[in-house]
């Protein structure tokens, strides 16, 4: 942490060498074809990034620009985008006033939060034929969360789930009714490692320094290759820095939770660079929502250090290189005792991603990005039983990923954008649980066009080809319309492929949990040889038919097809609607495959050939008092497997049947008597009252999130699905609040939060803390 803080310091007070810059300035106001004031339009320099909003005169002021030749973009809600060429010289004070032209069919809105160039990443990820939204740095902060997972679990069809036959630490995000395998999580557009049983713990992530979160629901291959099945959470962090200041923070609160932060960022060179590092500190005692657990926690407690940080240079008008960095590391110790079995489980976890991209801006207006990303996700985790001193193996791998890619972006006729890429990764596994190092390799292009028809009409679609070391070449092609038949609304529907590779633990893993009474699980490419050695060893006493069906996974595919509008019959009200249908092939499943002489299963992964997810999503948004918003969304989702529906209705197998505790007896299945998937909910919705009162610089946020009864296990007499007399996770709301103040001239604010007021908690969701209050205070330097 010192060195942290020294880094800090350096950027904090760097601006005393700036004080005599010939950095430029530029100013203006923006106004309509009649004169009138503009409020709220963007003004962005296309080429840095740099940019500013309109007041309520429609001024604008952008600082610290370096000498040089620019394109500044105009965009305002109900108005044409204009794009205008200027010369700025050094310590010039240029004036620019800009009229833009009335567009009253105009489809797509604009925001600054929302829109500003991106260095990173040249797709516009509010820009794809599936649905998309953003959660602002300005939310996460009312909210008052500190990971990530926190912020998710509160959005419209995100659910943050619970990986019990995994262990304490496989939590992740299901999206659509797909499991958290299905989910690309990106940091600054580009893929993060590191999953527990194909779970990604979000909780890894502080969203101190996060500026925004991009995420897209639905089938995402097209664009961002296999993982993206069902959708893409893209955490950007902060980029533009126009000025120096910092940041210092600190939260505490229930069960020891401590988050404290410190940021800093400064423009350097003249303006021409700029430099930002973020360092965070987390820790909690975790808790328990186990009643049978006389020792320990059900979510273990952990310790957590990130240092984040970006640097940028412009070493022309043209070429701008930016750097990345991102180094976390977490520690934890749970001693636990389990009806009377002390042990101790310890996890050593380290996640470094890096990042050097070459920004080319050309006079033409093509865009150009060439980066390389390279990221390392390592971890150790193993269970020692106290009772005979022994270790279990646990979780314990080193994953690498290297990624080069190069994208072009270029607009066309002023109404169509053209946005390429072509690259190659390198992905290495080196895990204890598996025979020896594993690798695999996969080149890409992808090529989407984003085309504005006519003033009413836009048309989104494209498609990428790419080529896996081991399953050959697939083409996964997406296309989307939107059409604005009246002002007010907005029609729209796509359809787009998903394709999912086996993951490495689905090809060869070999893991038997001691800990959870020693089950056996297999990876297709080491089953027979293992199956072999159990049975040599006289382990094994009954092999299913099933096994004779171990073979070769397929890759997943899947096609979605989304339908929805949006509606704004007035502008301080809005209401979108989506219907989606996922339809999956060679869905990826885990199935028993043989019995062990004690009673252990041992389990494989097969390929079902149907299954399918479907619901839809509504939101709505209202503005109902001056600084009070009202913003409420809910989903509703069918999940299951095509394959067992057909067997109920053919009565064949063991969907065949049910047993009736009630009756103590046997009965023909009806398809009315399957629940769905594990782990689902038909039901979820949440609602948010937010009020802002600026003139004293009070926030207050009050909200309540409900998920619907879902599937736990089978606990009757075995049949193969989820019928009603299996054990459920019973529907249950959650409700939270936080209130902030700022003072001293907005350099302070005191932040109260209170989530999970009502202290809801069930063993059979041990992710689910009780009641968590914690205050906070931030200091920014400015």
């Amino acid at each position: 942490m010192k060195y942290t803080l020294s880094l800090l310091l350096m950027l904090l007070h760097f601006n005393l060498t700036q004080a005599q810059s010939p950095a430029a300035q530029l100013r203006g106001t923006v106004t309509d074809d009649k004169g009138n004031a503009v409020t709220g339009a963007a003004v962005v320099i296309v080429q840095t990034g740099q940019g500013s909003a309109t007041n309520q005169k429609g001024q604008y002021h952008i600082t610290n620009i370096t000498p040089g030749i620019y394109h500044i973009r105009i965009n305002a809600i109900g108005f044409k985008t204009a794009l205008v060429k200027i010369a700025v010289k050094s310590k010039e004070q240029l004036m620019l006033p800009v009229q833009i032209e009335t567009d009253v069919n105009v489809l797509n809105e604009v925001s600054i939060n929302t829109k500003k160039y991106n260095p990173d990443n040249l797709i516009d990820l509010q820009h794809t034929p599936m649905p998309s939204m953003v959660i602002t740095r300005k939310q996460i902060e009312q909210m008052g969360s500190r990971r990530l997972d926190e912020v998710l679990k509160e959005q419209t069809g995100l659910a943050i789930v619970n990986d019990i036959g995994s262990g304490a630490r496989a939590i992740g995000l299901q999206m659509q009714g797909f499991d958290s395998g299905y989910t690309m999580i990106l940091i600054d557009g580009q893929p993060m490692t590191g999953r527990n049983s194909g779970n990604f713990d979000l909780s890894r992530i502080t969203v101190a320094n996060i500026e925004r979160i991009e995420i897209i629901k639905g089938a995402s291959s097209c664009l961002f290759g296999s993982e993206a099945m069902a959708g893409v959470v893209n955490i950007v962090t902060r980029q533009h820095v126009s000025q120096s200041q910092g940041m210092a923070g600190l939260r505490y609160g229930t069960f020891n939770t401590v988050d404290a932060n410190l940021e800093g960022e400064t423009p350097f060179a003249n303006g021409k660079g700029s430099g930002y590092i973020a360092g965070n500190y987390y820790r909690t005692d975790g808790f328990n929502a186990n009643p049978y657990l006389s020792e320990g926690k059900t979510v273990p407690p952990y310790t957590s250090y990130t240092l984040q940080g970006r640097a940028k240079y412009m070493l022309s008008t043209v070429n701008t290189l930016n750097f990345t960095g991102r180094f976390a590391s977490r520690h934890s110790v749970n001693d636990k005792s389990y009806t009377g079995s002390p042990t101790k489980d310890v996890l050593e976890e380290d996640d470094l991603n890096g990042s050097a991209v070459l920004n080319t801006n050309l006079s033409s207006g093509l865009r150009i990005k060439s980066q390389y990303y390279v990221t390392r996700y390592s971890t150790g985790q193993n269970i020692t039983d106290l009772t005979l001193n022994e270790v279990i193996p646990g979780n314990n791998f080193t994953q690498y990923l290297h990624r080069g890619e190069i994208q072009a972006s270029k607009t066309w006729f002023n109404s169509l954008v053209v946005t390429s890429g072509i690259g190659t990764q390198y992905e290495t596994m080196d895990n204890d649980l598996y025979q020896g190092g594993k690798h695999q390799q996969n080149s890409f292009f992808y090529n989407q066009g984003d085309w504005k028809v006519s003033d009413k009409i836009g048309v989104i679609g494209g498609f990428r080809l790419e080529h896996h070391s081991r399953y050959g070449s697939s083409l996964t092609p997406s296309f989307g319309i939107n059409y604005q038949p009246i002002k007010m609304l907005v029609l729209k529907a796509a359809v787009a492929t998903g394709f999912k590779t086996p993951d490495f633990r689905q090809l060869y893993l070999v893991f038997t949990n001691f800990a959870g009474g020693g089950y056996t699980v297999l990876g297709t490419e080491e089953f027979a040889a293992e199956l072999k050695r159990l049975q040599d060893a006289g382990e094994i006493s009954t092999v299913f038919p099933n096994a004779s069906k171990v073979s070769t996974l397929k890759p997943e595919r899947s096609v979605s097809y989304s339908a929805g509008f949006t509606l704004t019959p007035v502008a301080s009200f809005k209401i979108d609607v989506n219907g989606f249908y996922n339809n999956v092939h060679n869905f990826i499943n885990t199935d028993q495959v043989a019995s062990k002489k004690g009673g252990q299963q041992v389990f494989s992964y097969f390929n079902i050939d149907k299954a399918f997810l479907s619901g839809f999503d509504v939101g709505l948004s209202w503005i109902a008092a001056k600084g009070f918003t009202i913003a409420a969304g809910y989903q509703l989702l069918d999940a299951k497997d095509r394959g067992v529906i057909d067997s109920i209705k053919a009565g064949t197998g063991n969907y065949a049947k049910v047993y009736d505790p009630n009756l103590a007896e046997d009965r023909r299945s009806k398809v009315s008597d399957y629940f769905g998937l594990t782990n689902r909910s038909r039901h979820m919705a949440n609602i948010r009252f937010s009020y802002e009162y600026e003139p004293k610089g009070i926030t207050a946020t009050f909200r309540v999130n409900y998920r619907g009864k879902y599937g736990f296990m089978e606990s009757n007499r075995a049949n193969g699905f989820l019928d009603p007399y299996d054990t459920y996770v019973s529907g249950f709301f959650l409700f939270n609040a936080s209130v902030q103040k700022t003072l001293l001239n907005k350099h302070m604010a005191v932040q109260v939060t209170a989530d999970n007021m009502l202290n809801y908690r069930d063993m059979l969701m041990p992710g689910q803390p009780g009641r968590m209050i914690l205050a906070g205070l931030n200091y920014r330097f400015f």
